[in-house]
């Protein structure tokens, strides 16, 4: 009783003590807690839709599983069409930019995730983070070390992504090729996981330009298949915006390897045009490869192929691309984030890779599509390009079911790692 007492007598100046926190009183009143904000390291480039894809897709994941958390997107290019992009999708999304706008969101924001990539892109900014902040920090399916390059290029490792990787709250890894180099390599991070590329939860749109296109084109949706080109090495000094000088060793290797790994996905568009109803159209997953699909798969097709395969002579955005896929039958090619974008929206897609692109490929086969991935230098896997090819063509049935499974384990990974996330941010 005497304690009854003394809770009645002091219940009202707890009450006058929660006044004075406006937050926490409505917390308690309300169960929902103080709102706590975040920055999204990420958008690497504009001439690739596959590097602006990977913002959407973690904005989405963000969006769906920490609904109350703030994000702040701290990005090294949105030019080009690509920043309205992103505000017409994201709206509440801010873009911070300025030594201001950048320093007011180390003060106020608790964690700093860094974005899916093709490597540790921002380890500069990361590092710089930890020295300002010493607030935790995760990273979000990259690989590593993620060197475009011969052989023994790609066997560098700097010193400072280890210790970044090492003290991040946790290492997600796109590609398990890259997991286990990391821990090869001394990477002691405590979640050392696959995580799958965040492009494949990309949800822009603009089907508005997409459906343009393809009227005045002649293609209607589910009567064709989209084909990319590409060298070993992107031929980056090409574009003007890049300000390269044109490294001559890797234009050679280009040059020598070009007709080997083009060949057959041109043979893959010939069958399909001769055995199927399908047409083709042939698209840049980066600036580039504009020229190069001309060159490489439309110039040199047999007239009677290139009647039913249409050249895409302009560049595009991410959402116009992602339109485009959705009423495609599927999409083979030298790439890789076109067909991260397609499985995300249930289009089945074929991977070409070698190994100069770095390891990111073995993504296919870690999310259960090991028979739609296809090593240019291996002449078995070449081989089978064509007949993989038509068999997405001639049975969609049968690739639609390949398509579910792999997006099911994807969306369960998504699921697994942004828990993680949440639970890091709730508690930093």
């Amino acid at each position: 009783m005497q304690d009854r007492r003394t809770f009645l007598t002091q219940f009202p100046a707890w009450v006058g003590l929660l006044a004075h926190v406006p937050a926490m009183a409505q917390g308690m009143a309300t169960g929902t807690r103080e709102k706590k904000s975040i920055i999204l390291r990420s958008s690497w480039q504009t001439e690739n839709i596959g590097d602006i894809g990977h913002t959407p897709g973690v904005l989405t994941l963000l969006e769906k599983y920490l609904p109350d958390v703030e994000v702040r997107l701290w990005p090294s290019n949105v030019a080009n069409g690509v920043e309205e992009m992103l505000r017409k999708r994201f709206p509440a999304v801010p873009i911070i930019r300025t030594p201001e706008e950048i320093s007011r969101a180390f003060a106020e924001c608790v964690f700093l995730l860094h974005g899916s990539g093709p490597s540790l892109v921002a380890r500069k900014d990361v590092e710089r983070w930890v020295k300002e902040t010493g607030k935790p920090y995760g990273i979000y399916g990259i690989t590593f070390p993620g060197v475009y390059g011969f052989p023994e290029e790609r066997q560098q490792v700097n010193p400072v992504d280890i210790n970044l990787l090492t003290h991040a709250t946790f290492a997600y890894f796109r590609d398990s090729v890259s997991l286990e180099f990391a821990k090869q390599k001394g990477v002691r991070c405590p979640i050392m996981e696959f995580c799958p590329d965040g492009a494949f939860a990309v949800d822009v749109k603009n089907d508005e330009a997409a459906t343009a296109f393809l009227n005045e084109h002649g293609l209607e949706t589910g009567k064709f298949l989209c084909a990319i080109p590409q060298y070993r090495f992107t031929p980056w000094w090409e574009l003007p915006s890049k300000k390269q000088v044109p490294n001559e060793v890797r234009r050679a290797y280009n040059d020598k390897m070009k007709e080997q790994d083009n060949a057959p996905i041109r043979e893959a568009i010939i069958a399909v045009v001769r055995q199927t109803p399908m047409k083709v159209l042939l698209i840049p997953e980066n600036e580039t490869q504009v020229r190069i699909g001309k060159e490489m798969l439309y110039d040199p097709l047999p007239d009677d192929v290139k009647a039913k395969v249409v050249w895409r002579d302009h560049y595009w955005l991410t959402d116009e691309a992602v339109s485009t896929y959705i009423r495609s039958a599927g999409l083979f090619g030298l790439e890789m984030h076109s067909p991260i974008m397609c499985i995300a929206n249930g289009i089945p897609a074929i991977v070409c890779r070698f190994d100069e692109q770095t390891s990111k490929g073995y993504m296919w086969r870690d999310i259960g599509l090991n028979d739609w991935l296809f090593d240019m230098d291996t002449p078995k896997d070449v081989a089978g390009i064509v007949p993989a090819v038509l068999a997405m063509a001639k049975d969609p049935k049968a690739a639609q079911r390949k398509v579910a499974k792999a997006r099911k384990f994807v969306e369960q990974r998504q699921r697994d790692t942004m828990s993680v996330l949440k639970k890091n941010v709730w508690s930093a």
